[in-house]
């Protein structure tokens, strides 16, 4: 293409048929380069060698944010349409002050994971799930969302993009967060004009100080988590603040979470702050039925069939906070925090001790959800979908 200009400078007294011969080979080159720079766009940006590993202490991983090197973004268009996404160095993002996400809360977002074979191949587990209920939603919150196929492979191309920061097995996995916002400004209350759908991630460890030790729950009276008729149904920016002044003084009085109540009577489980609950008693395991203020896990839903298929009776109902106190065992649910034995319960002054250990029925199902998830066991439920 120099070349092609600067023969174009030099001859500019020549005839006119020979200026438009090489005014054409000046387009020619011009258009072999636009091309071969549209090739090169296309090309992955990353180039991780299979045995590569991040430089961290996969010994000693909490649930901090340790950004992985690649993020996905994908723009939807004014007829609510996605286009193509791409995968781009992870980092900041230009918004406007007006982005109906910073006024008006108007996202939602998942929380999926990439796992580690024995083989160092990459695993995930039922991102169509995530996808589904990201639709969900967004239909909720009046947003358009990625299809289904969409999502699931921003998913994989992020886990592959940044496959050196996903743990050895055993030591972690690689936490990925697909997010959903109103991009668009708008000054009066509406849905944004313009949306943007973005998947970063980061290597974790476990997600409660404790790890895979017994949690200890407070149950507050005070704040509810959501209201009959609110977004608690969905994954809603919007349902995490509120819970942050319960949650602290729990953790400033010693306690590792909260349990809520539902926002009526104020007597029936609900969920904690970031994570489903089940109440054990004999071979009957409850958990509260989701009816729009408590968030439909996949975890949960996943723990709900594991329990099933090993002989225990599976029930969802309004579950009293009486009963949570006289239960065996109770435990939590979650994508960040797997499956959490829980060993006490503080409600109203009074301190109630469950059953944990390796006999516990936590661990048993802990174990084979796990299993699943690591590739150590062979799953026969379509659930795992390797990636590499």
């Amino acid at each position: 293409m120099i070349k092609a200009f600067s023969s174009l400078r030099k001859n500019l007294a020549l005839p006119l048929h020979l200026h438009i011969r090489t005014l054409q080979t000046f387009a020619k080159y011009n258009a072999q380069a636009a091309t071969a720079l549209r090739e090169e766009r296309k090309k992955p940006i990353y180039q991780n060698g299979d045995d590569e590993y991040a430089d961290l202490d996969w010994d000693n991983l909490g649930f901090g944010l340790t950004p992985a090197d690649y993020m996905y973004v994908m723009k939807c268009s004014k007829d609510g349409a996605f286009t193509e996404g791409e995968v781009s160095p992870y980092g900041n993002i230009q918004l406007s002050p007006s982005a109906g996400v910073l006024n008006y809360g108007q996202a939602i977002y998942e929380g999926t994971k990439a796992y580690r074979k024995e083989d160092g191949k990459l695993l995930l587990f039922r991102p169509d799930q995530n996808a589904i209920r990201m639709k969900l939603g967004a239909e909720r919150m009046l947003m358009p969302s990625p299809s289904v196929d969409q999502f699931v492979n921003a998913v994989k191309q992020i886990a592959l993009a940044n496959k050196r920061w996903v743990p050895p097995t055993g030591k972690g996995t690689l936490y990925i967060r697909p997010l959903l916002m109103g991009s668009g400004p708008i000054l009066g209350l509406g849905p944004a004009p313009e949306y943007t759908f973005i998947v970063y991630a980061s290597p974790v460890g476990n997600y409660f100080k404790e790890g895979v030790a017994a949690l200890n729950l407070y149950v507050e009276e005070e704040y509810v988590r959501a209201a009959p008729g609110g977004a608690g149904g969905v994954k809603s920016i919007t349902n995490y603040a509120p819970v942050l002044k319960a949650l602290s003084r729990a953790k400033s009085l010693g306690f590792s979470d909260v349990l809520y109540l539902d926002s009526v009577k104020k007597q029936y489980l609900e969920e904690a702050s970031s994570c489903n609950v089940f109440v054990v008693k004999g071979r009957t395991i409850s958990t509260p039925e989701t009816n729009g203020t408590i968030l439909e896990g996949i975890t949960r839903k996943s723990i709900m069939e594991i329990a099933s298929d090993q002989g225990y009776k599976v029930v969802e109902r309004a579950v009293h906070v009486d009963e949570v106190m006289d239960a065996d065992e109770v435990f939590c649910t979650g994508t960040a925090v797997v499956v959490a034995p829980v060993g006490t319960i503080t409600y109203q002054n009074k301190r109630v001790e469950y059953k944990t250990g390796d006999e516990s029925v936590c661990l048993k199902l802990r174990s084979i959800l796990v299993s699943i998830q690591t590739g150590l066991i062979e799953d026969n439920k379509g659930w795992v979908m390797n990636i590499n």
